[in-house]
């Protein structure tokens, strides 16, 4: 990357260096991440829709259910694309819908054991790469220290641009 930043930077007289190295380099690792998290949700029968659907209803604490509504906001995706997705988790055994009186509308649906035991071992796997890929490279204080940083040009972004949007829809 660092010949393609010289050569970029050749072509943007006036250009902060080290602020469009940083935008280079936070861009790359935005992207290896996401296939990181592609890769570990593959590896564990899901598309990374899936993984992060799972993800919703399992910090929704016991009995982990919801009505796909909810659902559907937690992740910003349409009505259609969540019901694809709950489809799919539905054959897969990973998710059941339950009966719930309180809602007429639609079933909420929860979290079967196989999804339970499938979300912990995709996020254990994710949790194992990511401390090997970051953790491992900068040591405990460095890692403190990144995070520090990235904290305060989040705020910035977010106080100059709102929250973050949604990452584009995938595997659906």
């Amino acid at each position: 990357m660092d010949a393609e930043l010289d050569a970029w930077l050749a072509e943007l007289p006036g250009v902060d260096p080290q602020t469009e190295a940083a935008r280079m380099r936070l861009l790359r690792l935005g992207r290896q991440l996401e296939r990181a998290l592609a890769r570990t949700a593959e590896k564990h029968g899901m598309t990374l829709g899936d993984w992060e659907a799972l993800s919703v209803l399992r910090r929704s604490a016991p009995p982990y259910k919801l009505p796909p509504t909810v659902l559907a906001q937690a992740l910003a995706i349409t009505t259609g694309t969540m019901s694809v997705r709950l489809d799919r988790l539905l054959k897969a055994g990973l998710i059941e819908q339950v009966n719930d009186e309180s809602d007429g509308r639609s079933r909420p649906v929860r979290l079967t054991p196989l999804g339970h035991r499938r979300w912990q071992e995709a996020t254990a796997a994710r949790t194992e790469l990511e401390w090997r890929l970051i953790g491992e490279a900068l040591g405990s204080s460095r890692l403190e220290q990144l995070n520090r940083l990235l904290r305060r040009v989040m705020l910035g972004f977010e106080l100059g641009l709102g929250p973050p949007p949604r990452r584009p829809d995938s595997g659906d």
